[in-house]
């Protein structure tokens, strides 16, 4: 099948205003009898739940944590993309437009990113509106720093915690809204199944996460804001809950999952420490402004005391290979450079299974050059943060810092107006796969978030509800029922296995799988290993998984059972995505596909297109179809940051 992703034609620059014009639109009066649930409370969650029900329409929220401030958008640290040119340096809409096009390898939709590029202005304007406290210069004025894959500074920040302000001006947005009783918000609970009734989506069943109840809610229209799927790998930077769980239930009921391998390894992460561990730690990008990368030029350095090492036995290997871009070149080139170093045997920081992963980010000239109050004015609970873990203080020593699992570019394909293939069903933020093509732009995932969540899904959202005649749904529908009594079925059979290993041994077990096989570095080999073995460790969990106690109160093994058993499925799909897709871009990084110098080599002949995968059931090879990927403002070439 070739997909359409409905894209307005003409003029690029004003594509969008010609789109909201030409679709329909819901009238005040009507808006109060439309009921839309939104599911996830993220940066996109919550803003499109706020500025939908400011609208008038009748929104339900859904969220597993305890409030939805506590969603995973809290974790941002670094900033957020605006096109304003405050620095006046060169931005404009277009170049944010054309270094994300460039960023993401060539491989998104450029009507979709020029719309991002477009209303990222909107954002800083609504933001400071709010009350988000922006840094700003002596003078009052807003400012900005640099972010990779870019030349200029159009990255606005809140020290290290622009995630947590951001989403807290959504948040009071949201709870402006609950107080007026046109918002009700369902804290503690979890999505297990997506209800489709003639087509189209019309409801979800939900688990609450206190009491063990599972029931159904139906609406007009489903939103899906619920995030990534960084924790396949189980080492990631993402919360511990972080899952696929929403997203790959509504792809068994019609949704198609498009690009699933283009997932982001951020390159400024606290290494792994020990075999044991389950959780990693961000250190933002934003550190990559001043601090400069580097790792000893001789093996025999690796174990000395770094500020021993002479200048000239330090090899700035970014500085060297990207004389234009520096340390500042996008992440998946950072990511891979830093294996590549350490592949040689330069990598530093005590051995973790008889490896050095990790090299050095060190803030010793520019603490000399601005001064450590300026560097703690700008990085301070970053360096507070990163001294509390490592026991390490990084105003005297170099941080150490490794690639890890971060984000992921893949999600639910959807059209230009934010809509699945499955009618009635929105995808937005990181949920779905619209705008980062292979990799993402630091600062970018923000700017996409409130993007579709304040600016882009309340208009479009009323074309499909304006354009579609919607028949009453009950929770008698039989539909509803069935959905219902499989999910209740899916709990008692996880509860019946009664094995004899938790269900983190299998999370590490396919995540170790996963990270060596489909992560940093692809190969047809390890990919075909790859799907030789994720059944084998789907059969071992589902014969041997011990899921202790009930389902009728609190059981956080039951809610982490049924994401693993997700994320063993769902690694089939990614897996079969990155072996199919038999070129290098971005993220996506195979070793067959690469230039002499290690850059990924793409095949724009046969893989400019979004590759998007239909479910055909249990035990079945998922259906493959495609969507033309065109370029006409920003002509494809091979990538170079240097």
């Amino acid at each position: 099948m070739i997909l359409d992703g409905k894209c307005p034609t003409g003029p690029i620059e004003t594509a969008w205003d010609r789109h909201r014009f030409d679709i329909k639109l819901v009238n005040p009066a009507n808006k109060r009898k439309h009921d839309v649930i939104v599911v996830g409370s993220g940066l996109a969650g919550a803003s499109a739940a706020a500025t939908m029900s400011q609208l008038g329409y009748n929104v339900r929220v859904y969220c597993y944590q305890d409030s939805t401030r506590r969603a995973h958008s809290i974790a941002a640290q670094g900033g957020i993309n605006a096109a304003k040119n405050y620095q006046n340096d060169g931005d404009s809409v277009y170049r944010l437009f054309y270094d994300t096009v460039k960023g993401g390898d060539f491989r998104s939709r450029e009507r979709n990113v020029y719309r991002l590029a477009q209303v990222s202005v909107n954002i800083i304007d609504q933001a400071v509106a709010q009350g988000v406290p922006f840094a700003r210069e002596y003078g009052g004025y807003l400012t900005n720093r640099s972010f990779g894959g870019a030349q200029v500074s159009r990255t606005f920040y809140a020290s290290g915690q622009t995630g947590q302000q951001l989403l807290l001006g959504a948040y009071q947005a949201l709870a402006e809204q609950k107080g007026a009783g046109k918002v009700k918000i369902f804290a503690r609970t979890e999505m297990l199944d997506l209800i489709v009734v003639n087509g189209r989506a019309r409801g979800v069943v939900m688990r609450d996460l206190v009491t063990g109840r599972v029931y159904s809610d139906v609406a007009d229209t489903v939103v899906l804001a619920t995030g990534g799927y960084a924790n396949v790998f189980y080492l990631s930077t993402n919360a511990m809950g972080c899952n696929v769980g929403a997203t790959f239930k509504a792809y068994k009921r019609g949704a198609f999952f498009a690009n699933p391998s283009y997932t982001q390894i951020h390159p400024t992460c606290i290494p792994v420490s020990g075999g044991f561990q389950s959780k990693l730690t961000l250190m933002s990008e934003s550190l990559r402004n001043d601090g400069r990368v580097w790792v000893p030029k001789n093996k025999a350095d690796v174990t000395k005391d770094p500020n021993a090492i002479p200048e000239q036995d330090r090899d700035y290997y970014l500085e060297t290979r990207y004389p234009s871009f520096g340390n500042l070149v996008p992440r998946d080139v950072a990511s891979r450079n830093a294996k590549l170093v350490c592949d040689e045997g330069r990598g530093v920081g005590h051995e973790v299974d008889g490896e050095r992963r990790a090299v050095y980010l060190d803030f010793r000239d520019a603490i000399q050059r601005l001064g450590k109050d300026t560097i703690t004015e700008r990085y301070g609970n970053l360096f507070q943060m990163y001294q509390q873990i490592t026991g390490e203080d990084p105003y005297l020593v170099p941080m150490r810092i490794y690639p890890a699992s971060h984000y992921t570019m893949g999600g639910l394909w959807v059209d230009y107006n934010l809509m699945s293939n499955l009618p009635g069903l929105h995808v937005i933020g990181e949920a779905n796969f619209s705008d980062h093509g292979a990799n993402r732009l630091g600062a970018s995932a923000l700017m996409q978030g409130l993007a579709d969540g304040y600016f882009v899904l309340p208009y479009t959202i009323g074309h499909y509800l304006a354009s579609n005649k919607l028949e009453r749904v009950t929770l008698d529908a039989p539909e509803v029922k069935a959905a219902e009594a499989a999910a209740k079925a899916r709990i008692d059979k996880l509860l019946a296995v009664k094995g004899t290993k938790p269900v983190d041994y299998f999370h590490r077990k396919l995540g170790l799988l996963v990270w060596d096989k489909c992560g940093m570095a692809r190969t047809e080999a390890g990919l075909k290993e790859a799907l030789e073995i994720i059944p084998k460790i789907r059969e071992e969990f589902w014969a041997d998984c011990n899921v202790p106690g009930s389902a009728n109160t609190v059981n956080q093994a039951l809610e982490r059972a049924g994401r693993v058993a997700d994320f063993i499925d769902f690694a089939e799909v990614l897996v079969r995505d990155a072996l199919e897709r038999r070129e290098s871009c971005g993220g996506h990084f195979r070793e067959e596909s690469q230039t002499p110098d290690n850059e990924a080599l793409r095949d724009d002949e046969n893989f400019t297109h979004v590759g998007a995968w239909e479910y055909k059931g249990d035990g079945q090879v998922p259906e493959r179809h495609v969507e033309p990927l065109t370029f006409d403002y920003v002509h494809l070439t091979q990538r170079s940051y240097k």
